[in-house]
């Protein structure tokens, strides 16, 4: 029955027949001295665990608005730069022409205003006099809010050219990337440098199994170092809901501990809690694999027969079953395996 011929495996059931004996089983498989416990349910929690990695959110690039040569560029990568501090700038002929022609209308619509204010004045002075009238009042009011108007948005204008000459750090961060150096011509648009704040980070993890279906939003658990660091607790932000070329599924993790911190590229294991589960539990010894299969020898008052189960989660020395038992079941613990193997001699004579 087993595809092994018996002249072979003599000394092999002579050892087997010897166990079966020191267990003290009986002709009908049940064992006086035996131990048998009562499956209970119990609360799990079954955990998910993966190998994870901290990486950015986002990051910031900072690019040339305009085009212009790089000066004054001395940020090197991992240097930490605070918010609005000048990293390069931007000097050429198309921008220079382009703040000289901004100067020169700032000081045309300022000759404007100038102008128009005047000219209300005088209006005001001659209205007294009774020598001008109050349209005429309305009109010289207007004209001054115009030139307010062009003068204002002239400045604004000039503001925006002296922005575009300073490369600034748009947040507090640290300097992942250089993409340029002094005296490089860019163009409108191509990246200067890269920042990443400090903020910004999150774990991304893989997971596989069928167990994938488990994973919420706000879901709790824990990231551990593989430096043996302290443990992070973390809080799933995001299912990414599309499987990677190996099966698995991409989640995101942010940390909930405003105390805890954590480095780009820094990796180790996450563990995730899934919700709380009430299971059977047994002794871990007392299941027995066969052919691929779990088992466990229920206890009867007919006897002791073998009752196909799907494990779970453990727990110390529990382990929590999927199906194949209901609570109250007794189950053998003491020489488990040998009474689901006791029919292996049957098939075979001892030696002489």
């Amino acid at each position: 029955m087993w595809g092994i011929r018996p002249s072979s495996l003599r000394s092999a059931l002579a050892m087997v027949w010897l166990a079966l004996s020191a267990g003290g089983l009986t002709a009908t498989g049940q064992s006086p001295s035996a131990g048998y416990v009562t499956a209970q349910l119990g609360a799990v929690t079954p955990q998910l665990e993966a190998y994870g990695q901290v990486e950015p959110i986002t990051v910031l690039p900072v690019s040339a608005a305009q085009a212009g040569v790089i000066a004054g560029l001395k940020a090197l990568p991992g240097m930490h730069v605070q918010k609005g501090q000048e990293l390069a700038h931007l000097n050429g002929p198309e921008i220079t022409a382009l703040r000289l022609q901004s100067e020169a209308d700032v000081r045309s619509a300022q000759a404007q205003l100038s102008a128009a204010q005047k000219s209300l004045a005088i209006q005001r002075q001659q209205l007294a006099s009774h020598l001008s009238t109050r349209q005429a009042v309305h009109q010289a009011e207007s004209a001054v809010a115009q030139a307010q108007t062009s003068f204002d948005n002239a400045q604004s204008h000039l503001q925006a050219v002296h922005q575009m000459m300073t490369l600034s750090a748009p947040a507090s961060a640290t300097v992942l990337t250089v993409n340029a150096i002094d005296g490089e011509l860019v163009s409108v648009g191509q990246p200067v440098l890269t920042l990443q704040t400090a903020n910004r980070l999150w774990l991304k993890a893989t997971y596989y199994g069928a167990d994938l279906s488990a994973i919420r939003v706000g879901m709790k658990g824990s990231f551990l170092p593989a430096d043996n660091g302290e443990s992070i607790p973390v809080e799933v932000s995001a299912v990414f809901g599309s499987l990677m070329a190996g099966g698995g599924e991409s989640i995101a993790m942010v940390i909930t501990n405003p105390r805890s911190r954590w480095m780009n590229g820094e990796f180790g294991t996450v563990t995730l809690n899934a919700p709380q589960r009430r299971l059977v539990a047994v002794p871990t010894r007392s299941l027995i694999l066969d052919q691929g299969k779990w088992w466990v020898m229920v206890h009867t008052a007919q006897g002791d027969r073998p009752q196909a189960v799907v494990p779970g989660p453990t727990r110390g020395w529990q382990t929590f079953l999927e199906h194949g038992l209901n609570p109250g079941t007794q189950v053998v613990v003491e020489n488990a395996y040998l009474l689901f193997h006791r029919g292996i001699s049957k098939g075979y004579e001892l030696p002489d």
